[in-house]
Formats: C-alpha cells, structure tokens, sequence
C-alpha cells in the first residue's frame, strides 16, 4: 500500500513517524516507550494514532508477535518534510523568502547552514 504524495501528518502524527523512523519497526508500546517520558501520549492514543496512519497508508503492519503488531513506516522522512514544508510555502503565496529571511534573522540558521545551502543551489543548477 502506497501512500499519497499530498501525505500531511498532523503534529502527533509526525511525532509518532519519527519514532518509527528512529527504531525502524516497533510495536506500539515500543513506539510509546520511545517517546520522551515528559510528553509520552497514553498507549491507547498512541494505537489510534498508529491505526489512523495505517489507514492513510503511512505505516503497516509489517507481522505479528504474540499479541503483538509489528508496525512500520511507508513514509519517509524526506518526502514526508518536502511535503509539510511545500504546503507551509504555499500558505505564504508560494514565496519561500519569508521563511529563509525568519531563520537568518532569527539566528536558527547557522552560517555554516546557509554554506551548505549554496553548496546546494550550485550543484543543483550544474545539472
């Protein structure tokens, strides 16, 4: 099962990824034990959340231990944050300046950062 390329995880749901994304496949109480403990939803949250991105063709169930469904994700990172942020540009008219002009401003884009984003931007117009 292929999930859609306008795939939008919510805030939890993007949590809940990226712990799959970390351990590789879990159970879900493997997913919630690897949450932080000061912000660990409940387990029975966790198995909905987990259901409903199973249903949006985000995760499957890869087998089955015991009682147990082995989850893991269909989604990856990358394409998951190209995704989110594509939609964010999009809700400022498409413009992405507001966005980089907030994180140098901010100071939360390191020179560094902005170094290898031109690396970037040559290797890029190269090919």
């Amino acid at each position: 099962m292929k999930s859609p390329p306008t795939f939008k995880p919510t805030r939890l749901e993007l949590e809940l990824l990226s712990a799959l994304w970390k351990i590789g496949s879990g159970s879900i109480r493997e997913i919630q034990e690897s949450l932080p403990e000061d912000r660990r939803p409940e387990y029975t949250t966790v198995q909905t959340i987990i259901y409903r991105l199973e249903e949006k063709g985000a995760v499957r169930r890869a087998k089955k231990i015991g009682n147990a469904h082995i989850f893991e994700p269909l989604v990856n990172r990358q394409s998951t944050f190209a995704t989110l942020i594509d939609d964010f540009i999009g809700t400022l008219g498409g413009s992405h300046e507001p966005l980089v002009a907030h994180l140098v401003e901010s100071g939360k884009i390191s020179s560094a950062e902005l170094k290898q984003m031109e690396k970037l931007l040559k290797e890029r117009r190269a090919k």
